[in-house]
């Protein structure tokens, strides 16, 4: 049984497209894995990015916690220096009570006195 030329040329064509397949598929494993280290390297390096903001967005909470202690701290000293006020404006009140007070008693005293001489004086005049 004796090949054709025709046969021959067939088979070496179809020698010649298996051997030149072969390395197409091999660049395509090796293009598809380039592409995949390539979408790594963006994806760590986005990563990367989100990480630096997350820490930067953590200082800033930081830094907003501590305004709001310092706003704290000076509402404190606001509501000291009212307790203070108050406190002033109490001891006024007490002064003002035991001088009225004192002066309810003596003008209590003054009228009886006033009164009694009235009296004393009417009594005794013809």
């Amino acid at each position: 049984m004796a090949l054709a030329q025709e046969d021959i040329d067939l088979i070496q064509e179809m020698i010649a497209k298996a051997f030149t397949e072969k390395p197409e598929a091999s660049q395509a494993n090796v293009r598809y894995e380039l592409e995949l280290r390539e979408r790594i390297v963006r994806v760590e390096e986005e990563l990367k990015h989100q990480r630096e903001l997350m820490l930067e967005g953590f200082k800033q909470m930081e830094k907003r916690f501590e305004q709001i202690d310092k706003r704290f701290e000076q509402m404190e000293k606001r509501f000291e220096q009212i307790d203070k006020r108050f406190e002033q404006i109490d001891r006024r009140f007490e002064v003002m009570t035991a001088c009225i007070d004192r002066f309810m008693v003596w003008s209590f005293a003054t009228t009886l006195t006033v009164g009694g001489i009235v009296i004393a004086v009417i009594k005794y005049l013809p």
